[in-house]
């Protein structure tokens, strides 16, 4: 069986310099897809470039916290979801109809915080899914390989993934077979994207990222990620993960081709 592999940025739409990030892990190195944020403070600017960069997979980067009129935190998030002062498939929808009416037709869709672990969540995102036509919904839970220091988390996050697969495919939606990145976060380069090629599973693999440039709103904006998107980016475009990829046969694939 094929090794497939979508490299998946999340983010997309935060600030002008992530975006710009993003586009460049496209254009020169691994990256296939990306996820948008309808109410980031760069939307606009993203939708322009997304316009300019046909080959690259967009999808919708769905947020529940820690947006203005959102909760700000992911406690906060909890407690709005579970006692009903969130209305979670409304918002979801009013920011699918925002990106869709900016001429982009999302092929996938995850959360922000990966919110959708909470069942009510991923409810609402599968039935935005169905009616929006939108046939990929992300399952994060990293596979077995390197988790480092969330292992904990990504240990919770697995055990959890087995229930979102099942709920995926009854609602006729489709996740990949396997998804690494998440205990990654902040902190790979280059020497660990060349251990995990030749580690992929069989089958597809999202590998999540969140690659960018630091500049001045990315300094500004309320994120810790900031410094380590650069690190992301070099390692998404160094010569090595390239050679990685092709040295271990993995095809790098966009959602709208499977």
């Amino acid at each position: 069986m094929a090794r497939q592999l979508v490299v998946n940025a999340d983010d997309f739409g935060f600030t002008r310099d992530v975006n710009a990030g993003i586009v460049e892990a496209h254009q020169r190195g691994i990256l296939t897809a990306t996820t948008l944020m309808a109410n980031g403070d760069a939307f606009e600017d993203a939708v322009r470039l997304a316009g300019e960069n046909p080959g690259l997979d967009v999808g919708v980067h769905l947020v529940l916290v820690g947006m203005p009129g959102l909760p700000a935190t992911l406690a906060d998030c909890v407690t709005a979801v579970y006692g009903g002062q969130l209305d979670v498939y409304a918002e979801f929808a009013g920011q699918v109809k925002k990106i869709l009416a900016a001429g982009i037709r999302p092929t996938h869709l995850d959360t922000h915080k990966h919110t959708h672990l909470l069942p009510p969540v991923l409810r609402a995102v599968c039935t935005v899914a169905e009616e929006f036509g939108i046939g990929w919904v992300r399952s994060p839970g990293d596979f077995p390989f390197a988790y480092g220091r969330k292992a904990a988390v990504s240990a919770v996050m697995r055990w959890r993934q087995r229930a979102m697969r099942r709920a995926i495919a009854e609602a006729g939606l489709r996740t990949t077979d396997s998804f690494t990145g998440f205990a990654w976060t902040g902190s790979f380069t280059e020497k660990e994207l060349g251990k995990l090629m030749p580690a992929l599973p069989e089958g597809l693999t999202e590998l999540m990222c969140h690659p960018g440039k630091l500049g001045g709103e990315l300094e500004g904006a309320n994120t810790r990620l900031k410094g380590s998107r650069v690190q992301e980016l070099r390692a998404l475009t160094h010569p090595a993960t390239r050679a990685a990829v092709e040295a271990a046969g993995i095809q790098l694939v966009r959602f709208r081709e499977l």
